[in-house]
């Protein structure tokens, strides 16, 4: 695995700089025996520029996992589950939750709020029941082979990219012209060049980026 390296810039610049790029998603891992993984979800939320990302509970969890990008990321830290719902009822933003057996609905077919939160239990033990109970919406992947279940990893980077496709469509890679897609430009624009310190990184621009539609056709598949 190869290290990621480090920048010549002070870390409070380069934060303040990332803000300027940060999407409204949010993400909350649950920390019950779930050490590899909120290590490496953090990693990958990195990698999707989410506005927060919730740690719920008290384990410590692996740090190396998320290959120095905590230093990067909002990361508000929450006691428990019933704090979790009470933190996300006050700022009136919607519980997504990710899990295969309770599933109300699979990721193609479901909303995805702009501003939402996705939960994400661990690889043995889920999301409890009593969350589930008070979330708005229960969603699972579609799954093509005989498996059981994604790894919670790959399952938070699916989920987050999806999420990504429908509202913030980076049309540059998507090899299409401008005006393919419906909908107005990304309020997060294109920040400014000579202000942010990223620029010489060449992260400080990135391709304009404009909302894609949300699909409302997909496969009959088993769900995750």
């Amino acid at each position: 695995m190869a290290k990621v390296p480090g920048f010549e810039l002070p870390l409070d610049e380069v934060r303040a700089s990332l803000e300027t790029l940060r999407r409204p998603l949010r993400i909350a891992i649950l920390r019950f025996r779930n050490p590899f993984n909120v290590g490496a979800i953090i990693r990958v939320a990195h990698s999707f520029l989410v506005q927060e990302i919730v740690l719920v509970g008290d384990e410590p969890y692996y740090e190396r996992a998320a290959m120095g990008m905590q230093r990067y990321e909002n990361l508000t830290k929450l006691p428990n589950e019933q704090a979790l719902v009470a933190w996300a009822r006050e700022r009136n933003l919607p519980l997504i939750a990710f899990e295969r057996e309770h599933a109300r609905v699979d990721l193609w077919r479901a909303e995805l709020p702009e501003a939402c939160v996705m939960v994400f239990g661990s690889e043995t033990s889920g999301v409890s029941e009593e969350l589930l109970a008070q979330v708005d919406n229960i969603v699972a992947i579609p799954m093509y082979g005989i498996n059981n279940s994604f790894p919670v990893t790959v399952a938070a980077g699916i989920a987050m990219a999806e999420w990504t496709r429908r509202h913030f469509v980076n049309i540059a890679d998507a090899g299409v012209a401008v005006g393919t897609f419906e909908g107005s430009a990304s309020p997060f624009g294109p920040p400014p060049a000579t202000t942010s310190p990223l620029a010489s990184l060449g992260l400080a621009n990135p391709p304009a980026m404009v909302r894609g539609e949300q699909s409302s056709r997909a496969p009959h598949a088993k769900k995750t």
